[in-house]
């Protein structure tokens, strides 16, 4: 007989799976293997970044779906039901969802590091990476304080939208955006770290199941709007006329009045 934590690997495999096959056709993208561009200053520039309406239907989905599930009485039932059934079968509590939130991005790192190269070079992922993040904590925190749902274990009121999710799955869309064009499956090999995550949340009884589905819905849409802005905020750093001005550039997040946002500072 399967133990719980077996039990939850295998759904976790058949979420990430599916998953990773939506987000390919909701992007319209091919999945058949590329040429990845590597370590050109003029990535963003090869690339006609436009907003791919069909890669928001997946976010937008999940976000609608925990947003209702903050008023709507069947959901609610669910939301009660759900934590009802995790009790029950007594799971051990583990930390590693506060580890496992990174870990795509950890990987796609990683995977470059040994030669299996992503779709942007150092540079470019890593102020795509920290966009996403900065995106997903403007979303979530103040949320978080507007909302003031409250946690399953009656912590405090900070259970909507899960910021863990939104992290994970941020991260997961992260790694599915690098290397679709070249890998697929290696490209979806990020979403069980994601949904193990979210799933954790829940069994450490830390979050409802809407707070963990409008999480991953803010993380996947932080991810694509950050591939959105790439080249405007390359532009930005760079120049108008292609200058590296990096240097005369800062840009960094701030905190203030429970409020994230990115601040920046630019000499000219």
């Amino acid at each position: 007989m399967k133990t719980h934590f077996q039990k939850t690997l295998i759904y976790i495999m058949i979420l990430s799976s599916a998953l990773g096959r939506m987000n390919a056709q909701n992007t319209n993208d091919s999945v058949a293997v590329r040429e990845p561009i590597q370590d050109s200053v003029t990535t963003a520039s090869i690339q006609k970044n436009k907003l791919n309406y069909k890669s928001l239907i997946i976010p937008a989905v999940f976000i609608g779906y925990g947003v209702a599930g903050l008023s709507m009485d069947n959901l609610k039932r669910l939301n009660n039901s759900t934590r009802t059934e995790i009790n029950e079968h007594q799971p051990a509590r583990i930390k590693l969802d506060n580890y496992t939130q990174y870990a795509p991005a950890a990987i796609v790192y990683g995977l470059n590091a040994i030669g299996i190269k992503g779709k942007h070079n150092l540079r470019d992922r890593t102020i795509i990476y920290a966009s996403s993040q900065l995106i997903a904590a403007a979303f979530t925190m103040p949320l978080k304080y507007l909302v003031k749902e409250q946690r399953p274990d009656g912590s405090n009121t900070l259970s909507f939208p899960s910021g863990h999710a939104a992290t994970a799955f941020s991260s997961a869309q992260f790694m599915f955006r690098e290397y679709k064009d070249t890998n697929f499956w290696l490209s979806i090999s990020g979403y069980p770290f994601a949904i193990f995550t979210g799933v954790y949340r829940m069994l450490n009884d830390k979050h409802w199941l809407g707070d963990v589905v409008a999480g991953a819905g803010f993380g996947i849409l932080s991810t694509e709007l950050a591939y959105w802005l790439f080249p405007k905020i390359d532009n930005l750093l760079r120049g108008k006329k292609g200058k590296n001005t990096l240097s005369s550039t800062m840009v960094m997040p701030f905190y203030q009045n429970k409020t994230v946002g990115i601040g920046l500072v630019k000499n000219f």
